[in-house]
Formats: C-alpha cells, sequence, structure tokens
C-alpha cells in the first residue's frame, strides 16, 4: 500500500473518531477528559487562551503532543488528523484544477498575520478570533448545523413512518436508542443554524480558487504548525535523480512544490501527504531526516507586516470592545450557570461543546447579545429553552472552565437572572383568566412564583377568585423555564432579566 493510501485510511479513522467524540458529547456518554481531547490538543486554542486568562491548566500541556509530532515531521496535523482538513480534501475540485485562477503566492502569508492577530488579541484577554480555529470551526458546524438538520430529518422520518402500524415497534427502538445519546429527548430550537454551515460551505468553496485554499491561505493553526515546521527534523528532499517531469508539482494538495527551484518544496507549507512520493517515477523524492533551515520565502512576513497586523489587531480590538458594537450587557443577555461575563471572554473558545450538551436547547450561540466581542460566546434564551434544574452538564463539558464545573447544588442556587411578569400580557392580569403555568413550573422546592387569590365581580354579578402570579426576586434563580412554558403567543409575560 503506498504511503498516500495509508494517509487516506488515517485520515479516515481519525475523521471518524472526532465524529464518535462529538457524538457522545450529547448524552455524556464518555469520560469529560476524552471529550475535551479535540480542544486540548489544538496549540493554537492551548496558547491563546492560556494567554487571555493568564492560566495554563495541566490538560492543556496535551498540545505539546502535537506540537512534538510538528517538530518531528512537519505539518503532520494538517495532512493526517484536521477534520477540516479532511473535508476540504474530500470537495477539492481537482477537475476545476485547470481553470483555477492562479492566486498570488503572497496570500499564502494571511494565516501567519492571522496567527499574529490572535495572538495580539489573546494579550488584551480577547478572544474572539478564535472562532477561525479549525478546530472550533468544526465543533460548531456540527453542533449549530449538521447536528439539528439531522435531527429535524429525523424527527420528520419518525412522524412519517410513525404511520405505518408495524413500523412503532422498530421506531421506539431506533428512538430509544438514539434519543438522548444523539438527539436530543425533546425538540429543541437552534438559532441562526444556517450560520454555521454556510461559514463551513465558503471554506469548501474556496477549493474553487486553489485546493485546500483555507490551508494555504487561511488557517491561524496552519500558521502556528508552519513556523514550527520550519525547524522540522523530517522533510521532503528532491536528489539528483529528479527529471524535472513536474508529475509531483501537479499532485500537490497546497501547491509549494516550486519547479523554478529543482522541485523543492517549502516546510512550512508542505503537509506530509506524501501524494508526491507515489508520483515521481523517477524515485527522487524523499522524505527524511537532515539538517539546516531553508532560505526564505516571498510570502514569510517582514518587520513591516508584522507591525502593520499587531497595529490593526489593536485598532480592531478598540472597535469590537466600543460602544458602538457592543450590545447592553445587562437585561437579556443571560449566561450558563456560574458564569462570570468577563472571565467568560477571556476563556471561552467558541466551540460550542455546551450547546450541544444542553437538554433543553437553552443554551444558544451568541450572534448580537454580546456584540462583536462575543460573537459565538453561549447564552440563555429561556424562551427557546430554561435551564434544566438537575442539570449542570455544560460546566462539565467545558474544556476550560469558561463555565465553571459546578456542583449540582452549587449550580442550584446560582443566580442566572430574576423573572418579572408583565401584567399587561399576563393572561390573568391582562384578560382575567385563570393561569397558573409559570407557578406550576417553578422548580424550586420554595416557589418563586406565588399565586395571589384576588376576589372579583363577574357580569351577573356574583364573585369569582382570581390568582394572579407574582415573583418572589429573592428566590428567583432565573433558570426560565417559566418564560419557556408562559402560554402567551409572542413574547413571553414573564421575562427572565440580569440585574448587574
Amino acid at each position: 500500500m503506498s504511503w498516500g493510501r495509508v494517509r487516506r485510511v488515517v485520515q479516515g479513522l481519525f475523521l471518524l473518531g472526532w465524529l464518535v467524540l462529538w457524538v457522545s458529547t450529547a448524552g455524556l456518554a464518555l469520560d469529560a477528559r476524552l471529550l475535551h481531547l479535540p480542544a486540548k490538543i489544538d496549540p493554537l486554542l492551548a496558547l491563546a487562551q492560556s494567554i487571555a486568562s493568564r492560566t495554563l491548566t495541566t490538560e492543556m500541556l496535551l498540545s505539546l503532543v502535537v506540537i512534538v509530532i510538528t517538530v518531528l515531521f512537519g505539518r503532520v496535523w494538517c495532512g493526517w488528523i484536521c477534520p477540516v482538513g479532511t473535508t476540504l480534501d474530500l470537495f477539492s475540485f481537482k477537475q476545476t484544477k485547470k481553470i483555477m485562477p492562479v492566486v498570488p503566492e503572497t496570500w499564502r502569508m494571511g494565516k501567519y498575520l492571522l496567527f499574529l492577530a490572535i495572538l495580539v488579541a489573546a494579550l488584551f484577554g480577547n478572544l474572539s478570533l478564535l472562532v477561525l480555529d479549525p478546530m472550533t470551526i468544526w465543533v460548531r458546524t456540527l453542533t449549530g448545523g449538521v447536528g439539528p438538520a439531522l435531527n429535524t430529518a429525523f424527527t420528520a422520518a419518525e412522524r412519517g413512518l410513525a404511520q405505518i402500524p408495524w413500523m412503532s415497534g422498530p421506531l421506539t427502538w431506533i428512538d430509544q436508542l438514539l434519543r438522548p445519546a444523539v438527539f436530543p429527548t425533546n425538540e429543541v430550537g437552534i438559532r441562526f443554524v444556517w450560520l454555521p454551515v454556510a461559514l463551513f460551505a465558503i471554506l469548501i468553496l474556496l477549493n474553487l480558487a486553489a485546493e485546500r485554499f483555507w490551508c494555504r491561505y487561511l488557517c491561524p493553526l496552519g500558521g502556528l504548525l508552519g513556523l514550527i515546521s520550519k525547524f522540522s527534523v523530517f522533510k521532503r528532499r528532491v536528489n539528483t535523480e529528479c527529471i524535472s517531469c513536474g508529475k509531483c508539482n501537479t499532485v500537490c494538495p497546497t501547491g509549494t512544490i516550486d519547479p523554478k527551484r529543482g522541485y523543492v518544496s517549502d516546510a512550512k507549507e508542505c503537509t506530509m501527504c506524501m501524494d508526491c512520493l507515489g508520483a515521481c517515477p523517477a524515485a527522487a523524492v524523499k522524505f527524511a531526516p537532515g539538517s539546516g533551515l531553508q532560505e526564505r520565502m516571498p510570502y514569510d512576513p517582514g518587520r513591516r507586516q508584522l507591525l502593520i497586523t499587531g497595529a490593526v489587531a489593536l485598532a480592531g480590538l478598540a472597535v469590537i470592545d466600543s460602544k458602538m458594537t457592543r450590545q447592553n450587557r445587562g437585561s437579556y443577555l443571560l449566561r450558563p450557570p456560574g458564569v462570570i461575563d468577563d472571565e467568560l471572554m477571556e476563556k471561552c473558545l467558541r466551540c460550542g461543546l455546551c450547546l450541544r450538551v444542553c437538554p433543553t436547547g437553552a443554551l444558544q450561540t451568541s450572534i448580537v447579545e454580546s456584540g462583536l466581542v462575543g460573537v459565538f460566546t453561549p447564552v440563555l434564551v429561556p424562551r427557546l429553552g430554561y435551564c434544566l434544574y438537575s442539570c449542570n452538564k455544560c460546566g462539565e463539558v467545558c474544556p476550560v472552565a469558561a463555565i465553571p464545573p459546578l456542583p449540582l447544588e452549587d449550580k442550584q442556587h446560582w443566580v442566572i437572572g430574576t423573572a418579572f411578569i408583565d401584567e399587561d400580557r399576563c393572561i390573568p392580569w391582562a384578560d382575567g383568566t385563570t393561569c397558573i403555568v409559570c407557578e406550576e413550573m417553578c422548580p424550586l422546592p420554595e416557589k418563586a412564583i406565588v399565586l395571589e387569590d384576588r376576589v372579583f365581580t363577574r357580569e351577573d354579578g356574583s364573585e369569582g377568585i382570581l390568582k394572579l402570579p407574582h415573583v418572589v426576586s429573592e428566590r428567583c434563580i432565573g433558570c426560565g423555564i417559566c418564560e419557556y412554558k408562559c402560554p402567551r403567543a409572542g413574547e413571553a409575560a414573564i421575562r427572565v432579566y440580569r440585574l448587574d
């Protein structure tokens, strides 16, 4: 078996492994340390999060494994392990290669400058640009797009097949097998479900411009690993037996083999796919250890580019964290239990694992609530779901404790917000009709919603008693179940607000 085929087998196995880890997150079917693995072995996430939070966790040292592999073998992560890279290989559009536009080689500088911008932002406690890390892109796409779409399709199929009498037994078995292990038990809604899928689709469509466009020009993790690969032990080497046939250049997915330089390649750009090894008819290509650094390339960032990037990053930080781009951090901006907003911004990887594990769909990705600085951080939206009183899974699954792993008893006392009743919309208050849903749903041992009996006179002159709900704010923890269950159409008559 050729090295190219071995690589594709390894890619498939890793892709399957990443999918298994994502699927297992829903019901915490595996140990949390395994579920944290995609985030913990990513050197870019580890480095940026450690800088922003000024802390270094022992688990984050797992990323050193990838760094050591890169020092030895170059960008093996990109060519063999990365799920985004593997997916881009599946949609390489090689048949359009002859009509692809010529992308300037200087664009390769982009990924190194994005890596620098992430580090500069992290120095000021900002991790917004981690939305560009490939592992967070991968998890967000599955959690915020692919997963909900599959759940909707599966639910629709269940409802359709349920009309067939003999299918009830198999459907029940399948449903018990997949819920809650893969799909949520209850129907949950995900906002902006199209957004992560659209962003990932753009990465795929960029392959029309150049094969593995994302990996060549934009991926900041690829930029970090590329810089390390410059010092790697094993590199692609071309000996004197080369007949200049150009076949290696034709199959190279990152276009780093240069015919003008004797068909050598840049170690920073080579993903160690080894396709050139099988394509060479003269056996002139070797992947072997050696010493010495390669020459500087035209697209390597210089001092001027680095200074400009740093200045632009600082200016960008000033803009995205300004009052113009921030939404009101009070009122509707609710965070998961245990979260302190400023600490969340310094720790959150924007990976979306907390959304995946939330059993009611209460946790949603922030797009506008916390401004540009908080894009893709988790927010609680009670009208779509509620914080389950007996659940603390979001804290368990968060790989960096941006959502603290609170013991269940502590979580049940954490005040997310406080509920308020809009008497102009509340059915008993506004319509004079009995409704006690919010009081019935309140999960607290000593309910935060109480009913007051009010005597009223009917049209026929008789007296009746109407139960009017009141919120005891000192007891309310803001779980949001009252808002979620409120039967008033549209905006709920009882809403949870954050008061700090």
